[in-house]
């Protein structure tokens, strides 16, 4: 039998390196499998008889968007078989079988039946155990210990990013010098490492039971509904910051394409540049936990939802730059690709704001039996955000591949959504009634 409660330690909880060890692997994978897959589409795509069968630009996006949508959807699934059946860990471990399933058919199968097979599986099996492994780290801590969440989440944070910026710069690489087999087979290894590492951890964890019954009951009691209804509008807000970040696995890609990519003596490829936003996260998260946000709270305190609220102002510039860089394109000049690394910069720090903070808050805002549900209830937020996305770039794409809403206009249309969402939230942050929930 396994522990079922946060041992009472002032400490850190035994089992944290396990969960940051698989997180930093999977991570790996996905970001990996990610970053090449609008590439793939684009340039290494081939049909039955392995003819090429290369998508436009903007299918690519569209299809890029369409399976972000599905992969932070399923976290609903997940999450309510954790907490109502399986519990977190069984369902992290059974859901991960189905992910490694999912990169071995992008390995093998380079044709767009191995690319709904692959996508679909990993949608599933990715999807399925975010909110639970979020949820997971919480559960191990206890009201002694509570202190050290928000800290332990940004070290979780960090391990997201390290085996993404490893991912993004060397997936890039396989594939242009491999090929999709190796590119897409060394991130399902990395799967297959991220699954093992969280078995081995299993006699170290607090295994939080499921709820069955007990769990129906307070998710639909007045506290239980109450709270879904005041986060459902934060994640609302937050899906607008998600519209325009994962387009960076997208039209950021396409527009390097077209810029001077050599940076410090180095000729990046296109979608390594991608590795610029995990690289600044391992900078930023140490330098907001320990320095900047001390120092601000000197003079103005930031709480959870104040954080979130200047991280929505920052993203804006983060587009406009970008929608710059598409005049300056469309004159037949070709900009330095260090211009966009500016862009990164600013979005990226809108992240720590917006992002590590949703996990903290998003945990400690949860009644007890709904952790997991909630956390999927955030990732949801990802998913609504690629939707718009993709919908977006449904609509403006034309019949030959071009799109109505072309250049400059594109990114100022997202920088504009985004600058209205910011404003809108500055009195949904005020009226939010903030309660938290801890394990005893």
């Amino acid at each position: 039998m396994y522990r079922t409660f946060p041992l009472k330690t002032a400490g850190l909880p035994p089992g944290i390196s396990y969960i940051i060890g698989n997180e930093a692997a999977e991570r790996f994978s996905f970001y990996g499998m990610k970053t090449i897959l609008a590439i793939f589409m684009t340039s290494h795509l081939l049909n039955d008889v392995g003819a090429p069968d290369y998508m436009s630009e903007g299918q690519a996006t569209v299809w890029v968007h369409v399976f972000v949508t599905a992969v932070y959807f399923t976290p609903l699934l997940g999450s309510f078989l954790a907490d109502a059946f399986w519990g977190k860990y069984k369902t992290i471990i059974c859901l991960s079988i189905v992910y490694c399933l999912g990169h071995l058919s992008l390995a093998f199968d380079e044709t767009r039946t191995g690319l709904v097979i692959g996508l679909g599986l990993i949608a599933i099996g990715a999807g399925g155990i975010k909110g639970c492994v979020s949820a997971h780290v919480g559960d191990q801590f206890c009201r002694e210990n509570s202190s050290l969440l928000g800290k332990v989440y940004g070290w979780f944070y960090v391990s997201i990013n390290l085996g993404a910026f490893i991912s993004t710069i060397l997936t890039p690489w396989l594939l242009e010098y491999y090929g999709p087999r190796v590119a897409f087979g060394v991130p399902g290894f990395l799967m297959l490492v991220a699954t093992l590492v969280f078995l081995w951890g299993r006699n170290d964890f607090a295994h939080v039971p499921a709820r069955g019954a007990e769990f129906i009951r307070q998710t639909f009691s007045l506290t239980g509904l109450k709270t879904i209804g005041n986060l459902m509008v934060i994640y609302l807000m937050v899906a607008m910051f998600w519209a325009l970040f994962d387009q960076t696995a997208s039209k950021w890609v396409f527009q390097a394409e077209q810029m001077d990519r050599n940076f410090m003596g180095v000729e990046w490829l296109s979608s390594q540049i991608q590795a610029v936003n995990p690289a600044l996260i391992l900078i930023l998260i140490p330098l907001f936990t320990y320095f900047i946000y001390p120092l601000i709270n000197r003079f103005f305190f930031l709480t959870p939802l104040r954080k979130i609220g200047i991280g929505f102002f920052l993203v804006v510039p983060s587009f406009l730059i970008p929608a710059w860089l598409e005049y300056r394109i469309g004159l037949g000049e070709t900009p330095g690709i260090g211009w966009q690394l500016l862009s990164y910069l600013i979005l990226t720090t809108a992240e720590v704001m917006i992002s590590v903070t949703c996990l903290e808050f998003s945990y400690t805002q949860a009644p007890r039996v709904m952790k997991s549900l909630i956390f999927g209830l955030f990732m949801a937020s990802v998913a609504v955000g690629n939707l718009f996305t993709g919908l977006v770039n449904l609509f403006i794409l034309n019949e030959d591949g071009s799109s109505k809403l072309d250049g400059p206009e594109y990114y100022l249309f997202f920088a504009g959504a985004m600058l209205v969402t910011a404003i809108i939230f500055i009195p949904i942050a005020k009226l939010y009634p903030v309660k938290s929930y801890l394990h005893d």
